[in-house]
């Protein structure tokens, strides 16, 4: 059976549950997969089961990607640390994501981050930027966000340890004002 266009797979994001064990490791399994990630691979089913109860699930925003109803990677987007800021929330938030290796190249990243990005500004009406990194050795996952409409901004040099090693970062961001530029011509709110 032929594959669709990739530009023609649905991709839609859902709130993972317990029995996407499997599927998480499927990918969290992969050393390809987590090169860029703090974690080294999993090496058993349960170490996904247990990552998804104890930090997927309280979570307050991680979805799982899914191509078909399949799941076949995760994206989350995080609140900047409650701090205090004169008695304000922070009005940043943070995105990471993750998809099998089998889906990369299919521009399945760059819709769920497009889709994450539109859903955590619609659900937080105090969010106004949007941040994500990507490593400097990391090209592809770089130009996820680009594509995704997120601006390059510069490198962080140093500014994550990664399996020991202290790793450049490129920033991204994506701001609220963005999505107003985007609007196609002819668009307005109603």
């Amino acid at each position: 059976m032929e594959r669709p266009a990739p530009e023609m797979e649905a991709v839609t994001l859902r709130e993972f549950t317990e029995a996407d064990a499997e599927a998480l490791f499927s990918w969290a399994s992969d050393p390809r997969v987590v090169l860029f990630q703090r974690r080294e691979a999993y090496a058993r089913v349960d170490e996904a089961r247990r990552y998804i109860l104890d930090h997927v699930l309280p979570h307050p925003w991680y979805r799982a990607i899914c191509v078909g109803g399949a799941v076949v990677g995760s994206i989350s987007v995080k609140p900047d640390p409650a701090e205090e800021r004169g008695g304000r929330r922070s009005s940043r938030a943070s995105m990471g994501y993750r998809i099998a290796h089998g889906y990369w190249g299919r521009g399945i990243a760059t819709r769920a981050v497009r889709a994450a990005a539109e859903a955590a500004f619609a659900e937080w009406p105090w969010l106004v930027r949007l941040e994500a990194v990507a490593d400097v050795e990391n090209p592809a996952s770089q130009r996820v966000l680009e594509k995704a409409g997120f601006v390059r901004e510069g490198v962080l040099r140093s500014y994550v340890v990664l399996k020991g090693r202290p790793r450049d970062m490129v920033m991204f961001s994506f701001v609220d004002t963005d999505r107003e530029r985007k609007r196609p011509v002819g668009a307005h709110e109603d």
